[in-house]
């Protein structure tokens, strides 16, 4: 062997331990032991801002009043979607407003081309939405924690005056006949629900024809008529499904096809408009002593 050359086995000796090196410098860190706390998921943005602060219980109150006669009957009494809006408390907007800020221009008509009416509110009726809302969102998001105060705030003879008066209540129910024992069937928060809002919604949707639905007649240009429950109606299209389960979808120009709508529970849509929180309280502590 020669003075200074390395035999062959020598190298690739030094080369397989050099590379050993390498690859310990290199290799990914062991994963954390198993027993070490997982990081808990990122929370929603808008839910780390608001840190759960309590928010103006009288703007809560003033922002439902005020979305129960201008958005329910779109987006739903409690704001989890309805006939045609959607469910604000996933909403993004929602989500990401501070203060209104982000609600405000929807409202004041940046969507009319996508369905969303303008209303003429002001921005201080748009803050006590946001407050409501942000409210709804704080609520579900301690729903483990959150219990519903006892909504028997009322006088039942002032409520029972008002069902068989202003009210209108008996022309189309009884308290010995429809409504009969309603009182020992639900709740009295459920009660109210149904009163204010009788036309559930759910999504996905259950299973099998849904209570009380909107009764549809869509009438073409031949004079063929089909009529059904309603399933979908927007400017473009309109659904239905007949009284053998079969669907038809036509779609709308203008007021062709004709279109003519039967809602049996139209009566409590204006109503919602109508009542007063006097009215809401008594006419729930009324049907309560319907046992």
């Amino acid at each position: 062997m020669r003075l200074g050359v390395a035999p062959k086995s020598a190298v690739v000796a030094c080369c397989s331990f050099l590379f050993c090196i390498a690859a310990v410098a290199q290799a990914p860190k062991p994963p954390a032991s198993a027993s070490k706390k997982a990081v808990p998921p990122r929370v929603s943005r808008s839910i780390v801002a608001a840190d759960f602060t309590k928010i103006d219980p009288a703007a809560v109150k003033q922002g439902q009043t005020i979305f129960e006669s201008h958005c329910a009957f779109c987006h739903g009494a409690n704001a989890r979607g309805g006939e045609s809006g959607p469910d604000l408390l996933r909403s993004d907007v929602v989500l990401n407003d501070v203060q209104g800020n982000k609600i405000a221009p929807i409202v004041h008509g940046a969507r009319v081309s996508k369905g969303m009416p303008k209303f003429d509110l002001s921005m201080q009726q748009i803050q006590y939405i946001a407050a409501f809302l942000h409210q709804s969102i704080q609520n579900a998001a301690l729903r483990g924690t959150y219990k519903i105060l006892n909504v028997v705030t009322g006088n039942a003879q002032a409520g029972e005056a008002y069902f068989n008066g202003a009210g209108r209540c008996n022309t189309c129910h009884s308290a010995t006949g429809d409504l009969a024992h309603v009182g020992s069937k639900y709740k009295p928060e459920q009660l109210q629900q149904r009163f204010l809002m009788p036309r559930e919604h759910h999504w996905p949707p259950r299973p099998g024809p849904a209570a009380n639905p909107v009764i549809v007649t869509v009438t073409l240009s031949n004079g063929k008529a089909f009529t059904g429950a309603l399933d979908h109606i927007d400017d473009f299209n309109i659904a239905l499904t007949d009284s053998s389960g079969d669907y038809h979808s036509f779609t709308r120009n203008g007021d062709v096809p004709q279109v003519t709508l039967k809602d049996p529970l139209a009566f409590h849509k204006e109503m919602l408009t109508k009542y007063t929180d006097a009215d809401i309280h008594n006419l729930t502590a009324y049907l309560v002593t319907l046992k």
